[in-house]
């Protein structure tokens, strides 16, 4: 089996695959990758399943030396990244020969950068995932963040290098977007119309404390006329909470699953990736689109993604 060495782990390095949604009924949420599509995309250009695990890296990259040869791709995030001292794009297969370094940096656009290599990364699974949740500690690669001199073990695969790129069409189709589309949440009747029109006529900044639990929202605060008493409930992903102070929080792959806070909208399945790519300081919009149009839009995006043209020779 072959390996990668960890030489520098990056900021937030963790294994990520597509999660391990359907155990919120005994709190374990979903983990799994911040922005899945660049996860599916890349695995595709390796000649993975989908669900393989791949690295997820946030906002600073890491260094990972190839003892073998190797078939990889970057997506995501542009970290520039380097094989050796030569620079690589992102979307693209790339054949890594036995003794090379690829290196990512920081960030020069969105959060997060994926490195999938043909074969997956190989960890023991828990409840059928591979998925890293940090907070309890299981999953990934023994439950925690990558570290200097680990070594990650890659799945059985051939090497073979076989020249792909994601589409064009599909890249632009999935760029960042500073409105997130959201439907309304099981509570947003509690919301007065004032309120709610300034939940949607204002801009609001992700904040420091943002992780993958939740991302803290900064802005006009919504506050209800009064308290209400709420039974605690189960929370879906993307789902925008707010607390007794106003200030709104997206919840998301790694947030608890249940909460007693009124949740005023939620974010919508197609926009979730680019909840994902969302850094400290950003600033976003909300858009309210009804049911039917959020399905359609998923509809949409998911027929892009399965489309043999979207990823090109």
């Amino acid at each position: 089996m072959t390996s990668i060495f960890v030489e520098s782990p990056g900021l937030l390095t963790t294994v990520q695959d597509l999660g391990r949604p359907g155990f919120g009924h005994i709190g374990v949420s979903p983990s799994g990758a911040a922005d899945p599509v660049s996860l599916r995309l890349g695995n595709r250009l390796v000649g993975n399943a989908e669900n393989a695990a791949g690295i997820e890296m946030t906002l600073l990259g890491g260094t990972f030396a190839f003892p073998e040869d190797a078939v990889v791709a970057v997506t995501g995030s542009d970290f520039g990244p380097t094989l050796d001292t030569a620079d690589l794009r992102n979307g693209k297969t790339i054949g890594v020969r036995s003794g090379q370094v690829l290196r990512c940096g920081s960030t020069r656009s969105s959060a997060r950068c994926y490195l999938c290599v043909r074969g997956g990364i190989s960890v023991p699974l828990f409840l059928g995932s591979a998925s890293t949740h940090l907070l309890s500690g299981l999953g990934g690669f023994e439950g925690r963040a990558l570290r200097k001199g680990d070594v990650l073990q890659i799945g059985q695969a051939s090497a073979t290098f076989e020249k792909k790129a994601i589409a064009p069409r599909v890249t632009n189709a999935l760029l960042p977007r500073n409105v997130l589309r959201v439907t309304p949440g099981p509570q947003a009747d509690w919301f007065p119309e004032t309120v709610q029109r300034l939940f949607y006529s204002n801009s609001y900044r992700i904040g420091e404390q943002s992780n993958r639990m939740g991302l803290r929202l900064e802005g006009p605060p919504l506050l209800l006329p009064e308290e209400r008493p709420m039974i605690t409930e189960g929370i879906s992903l993307g789902a925008i909470q707010v607390p007794s102070g106003g200030l709104p929080i997206i919840l998301f792959v790694d947030q608890q699953t249940t909460g007693g806070y009124p949740k005023i909208a939620n974010v919508i399945s197609a926009d979730l990736h680019r909840v994902g790519q969302l850094r400290p300081r950003d600033e976003v919009r909300f858009e309210q689109v009804t049911f039917e149009k959020a399905r359609a839009l998923l509809i949409k995006q998911e027929d892009l993604l399965a489309s043999p043209e979207a990823i090109i020779g």
